[in-house]
């Protein structure tokens, strides 16, 4: 009895000394998936805590755990408000997720841990004050309320699931709004790759400045490099030809660069040709970061470097400021590149001054910021798309819901023929329809499972202004 007695006292021990040692590598060298989820609840819980102002565990729990993978419900945080960090492990010591916010440029992920480094790309940002409420909008945020508009934003169909916040615009007029329960018209939304078109009308600014050219190239420093033959209008419309895998499901290329990556565009400029330049249409956030490096050392000059603060406040000074987006924040990453493919926070209001901005041909209270067609031209159909894309980081259709791949999700909803789309993830929307003068911006938290279309939202206001 002795005998068994020890050798199970012997078994016990070796499987606590296993045991211990899979905790301790886990620890020590988590799996990638895991540091992806890590990042990513660190970095969504800080950006909606210091930019959004929101409660840090209503975020976990909202935003991270309840749409996300089931292995989120393992995060644990730990937020320090002083030094504006977050941290985020599964079962509170596997994944070493890190944030840090950086004031002007908002939050990053930190994956090196080189928080100091991190914490160079900062400006601090003017005070702009929010818009008056007693001012029409857009100078002002006070409403010119439509009824019968306004009641299809009651409608919850309409609205659609986990809807945080919808404006519709006509003729330059605030005509009806909605918040979900929580939010208001002052919360920063985060508009994912909406983000792209604010990046693609940065590209135009500095087109205008005469610093870029839509047919340049040679963006990679070897003459030899087969990537150098792509050009700015071929990474305007997702047609460079570059490897990039966009799936979320997984460690990709995707969510490897925005949260196992300190410098994200050096690693999209790393990837390879999967395709000759322009023959092929690819819609990567990638691609996105790249077109942010380019503008950003365009804008660079001998005074300024490409990360410097001068060039990180060119968003605000040239575009948020000329707007009134007294709330938007474009975010950089760890080595200062503008995260512009899904990074920016805005209120519903601003996001709809920016939307009304494009509708304008890029002028805005008579002062022209775009060139004259550049907006025209980010409509226009990218060649390779097969109809589903502009040239200018812009959609030329809405979310597919559940339509069939290969289907226009646009045919039944009838939807005028002009109309084109800003689009994000998890429900983020913006439809501008030029011919009706016409805007409709949807935020919310809406997986794409859910196949929610805010296409019928469009449909009902546009009948409704008939």
């Amino acid at each position: 009895m002795a005998r068994w007695l020890k050798l199970a006292a012997a078994a016990v021990l070796v499987l606590l000394v296993l045991l211990g040692g899979a905790v301790l590598t886990l620890a020590l060298h988590p799996p990638e998936l895991l540091r992806v989820g890590a990042g990513y609840g660190a970095k969504m819980v800080c950006s909606n805590v210091f930019i959004a102002g929101r409660d840090a565990q209503a975020v976990l729990a909202d935003d991270v755990q309840a749409p996300g993978h089931p292995i989120l419900k393992l995060l644990r945080l730990r937020v320090d408000t002083d030094r504006k960090l977050v941290r985020a492990d599964l079962l509170g010591f596997v994944g070493k997720g890190l944030a840090v916010y950086r004031p002007g440029t908002g939050c990053a992920v930190v994956p090196d841990g080189e928080v100091g480094k991190a914490m160079q790309y900062q400006f601090a940002p003017l005070k702009v004050w929010a818009p008056s409420s007693s001012v029409p909008w857009p100078t002002g945020s006070q409403p010119e309320t439509v009824p019968a508009v306004q009641a299809l934003l009651e409608q919850d169909a309409l609205a659609g699931p986990g809807m945080r916040g919808i404006a519709v615009i006509h003729q330059g007029r605030l005509i009806a709004q909605r918040y979900g329960a929580g939010f208001h018209a002052g919360v920063p939304l985060l508009g994912w790759s909406m983000t792209k078109t604010v990046s693609a009308a940065l590209v135009g600014m500095q087109i205008a400045d005469g610093t870029l050219k839509p047919q340049q190239n040679g963006f990679w420093p070897d003459a030899g490099d087969p990537r150098a033959a792509i050009t700015l209008a071929q990474l305007m419309a997702m047609s460079s030809g570059l490897q990039f895998n966009e799936g979320y499901g997984a460690v990709s290329d995707v969510t490897r660069m925005l949260y196992l990556e300190p410098d994200m565009a050096a690693y999209s400029g790393s990837l390879p040709l999967a395709q000759a330049p322009g023959s092929t249409w690819n819609y990567s956030s990638g691609t996105t970061l790249l077109l942010s490096r380019i503008w950003q050392r365009a804008a660079a000059d001998a005074k300024h470097a490409a990360t410097s603060a001068a060039v990180l406040s060119l968003p605000r000074e040239r575009l948020f400021d000329p707007l009134g987006m007294s709330s938007a924040v474009m975010e950089a990453d760890a080595r200062g590149n503008m995260v512009g493919s899904s990074y920016m926070y805005a209120s519903t209001q601003d996001w709809a001054r920016f939307g009304q901005f494009l509708l304008q041909d890029g002028v805005w209270q008579g002062k022209r910021l775009l060139p004259e067609g550049f907006v025209a031209g980010m409509q226009q159909v990218a060649p390779a798309s097969g109809g589903q894309y502009g040239q200018g980081q812009v959609w030329r259709r809405g979310p597919s819901g559940a339509t069939p791949e290969g289907q226009n999700p646009d045919l039944p909803f009838k939807l005028p023929a002009d109309t084109y789309w800003l689009e994000g993830h998890d429900g983020q929307s913006i439809a501008i329809v030029p011919s009706k003068q016409l805007l409709v911006v949807r935020l919310g938290l809406t997986p794409h499972s859910l196949n929610y279309q805010p296409q019928a939202l469009l449909a009902a206001v546009v009948k409704a202004l008939e």
